[in-house]
């Protein structure tokens, strides 16, 4: 009976995840139950689908990702599991030190119903798309196709947390140039935006910045000339870094899905210790 019900529950969690809309929420972040642990422990994350640090939780479904992993000094583990899995990742520490989790998802169509809706989204991120670039492509001013990706990190410290962040070859990619676990944080927390091996350039990152009591506050800061952003932090709390790339698809991701724009979101997680 218990068995029934586990497979009830499972069926039931993938059915949502189908149902619901990626378009009612922004960020994508994989948020750990823990960001320090010990040899002993498991590293437990969710992926989690929302804003300003709140959302669902959603189950591992490897129709959903094209990567899913968690990078240690030295070794690279899959993350595998039951479709249905909640948290998307639960597994034994592979080794002591920085543990960086990656998760690429499958590419997603987004309808616009609206210019004005895309807009919003456009000047929120400050993705520099013009009404007039719009309609000179031809693109029409209802149901039009956006195509995004995520690209998302975390870092977690397995004592002792020792190494550091570095490119891990996603297309693009927020890279911590700290490590949040045993550098000093005096004078803030910094970290490089790429896009494919460009430096992104006075450009914007969103920072979220979680409380120990949960209260969200969000910020919004450019990276300098060398694609680095430098974020003030606070003894407790956790942080999600976002950055979104906008740009035209190519021909052949046109042809196959009828999107008339491309967004890769970069995200990156990791917590402050008290």
């Amino acid at each position: 009976m218990l068995l029934k019900m586990d497979l009830i529950m499972r069926f039931a969690s993938i059915a949502l995840l189908f149902l619901a809309s990626p378009a009612a929420s922004h960020e994508l972040w994989l948020e750990p139950l823990a960001y320090e642990v010990s040899s002993q422990d498991r590293i437990e994350a969710n992926i989690v689908n929302g804003e300003n640090f709140d959302g669902s939780n959603l189950v591992y479904l490897p129709q959903r990702f094209e990567r899913f992993e968690v990078l240690s000094p030295n070794l690279t583990t899959e993350v595998t599991g039951r479709a249905g899995d909640r948290p998307a990742l639960a597994m034994d520490s592979p080794a002591d030190g920085l543990q960086i989790l990656v998760y690429q998802s499958s590419p997603t169509l987004l309808n616009y119903e609206s210019w004005e809706k895309f807009a919003r989204f456009v000047e929120h991120k400050d993705l520099r798309i013009e009404r007039a670039d719009h309609d000179a492509r031809g693109i029409p001013d209802t149901n039009f196709k956006e195509n995004y990706m995520r690209f998302s990190k975390s870092l977690v410290g397995v004592a002792p947390a020792e190494g550091a962040d570095h490119r891990v070859g996603l297309e693009t990619e927020l890279v911590a140039l700290m490590n949040p676990y045993t550098d000093d944080l005096s004078n803030g927390f910094a970290a490089q935006l790429f896009y494919h091996d460009d430096m992104r350039a006075n450009e914007q990152v969103e920072v979220f910045d979680k409380a120990p009591d949960g209260t969200v506050s969000v910020e919004r800061l450019r990276t300098n000339d060398q694609g680095i952003v430098t974020v003030p932090v606070i003894a407790g709390h956790t942080y999600m870094l976002d950055a979104v790339v906008i740009r035209e698809p190519s021909d052949t991701v046109t042809a196959q899905t009828g999107a008339s724009y491309e967004t890769l979101w970069a995200n990156l997680t990791f917590a402050v210790p008290e």
